[in-house]
C-alpha cells in the first residue's frame, strides 16, 4: 500500500462521462484507482482518454481512501479555469505526446 504521485501537469480522464461533466458545468469530480497525489490549489492540463488536451482545470480536492469494496481509490475534485483554444490543444497534446503518453525508450 502507498501513494503514487500523479504528473505535476497532468491530469487524464479515463471517463467520458467526467470529462463531460467538467466542460459542460464546469465542476466534477474524477475517480482514479489506487491511493494517488494530487496537489489541491494546483492549475493542470486536463488531457480527454485520447490523449488531446482540452482544458486548463484547477484541482479543488483530492481525498484518497478504501472504499466499501476494498479497493483503494482517490476522488479527485476539480473545477474548469478554461478551455484550451485549438493551437493550445494542438501543442500541448504534442509535448505531452512526447513527455507522458509516447512510447517510453
Amino acid at each position: 500500500m502507498g501513494f503514487q504521485t500523479e504528473f505535476n501537469s497532468v491530469c487524464k480522464f479515463k471517463n467520458e462521462q467526467e470529462l463531460y461533466e467538467l466542460l459542460e458545468y464546469g465542476r466534477c469530480k474524477m475517480l482514479k484507482q489506487g491511493f494517488r497525489i494530487f496537489p489541491t490549489g494546483q492549475k493542470v492540463i486536463a488531457y480527454t482518454p485520447d490523449n488531446i488536451a482540452v482544458a486548463i482545470v484547477k484541482i479543488s480536492a483530492s481525498i484518497a481512501e478504501i472504499n466499501f469494496q476494498g479497493h483503494e481509490v482517490t476522488a479527485v475534485e476539480m473545477e474548469l479555469v478554461r478551455k484550451l483554444n485549438d493551437e493550445e490543444s494542438r501543442v500541448q497534446t504534442a509535448l505531452a505526446d512526447e513527455m507522458f503518453f509516447g512510447e517510453r525508450e
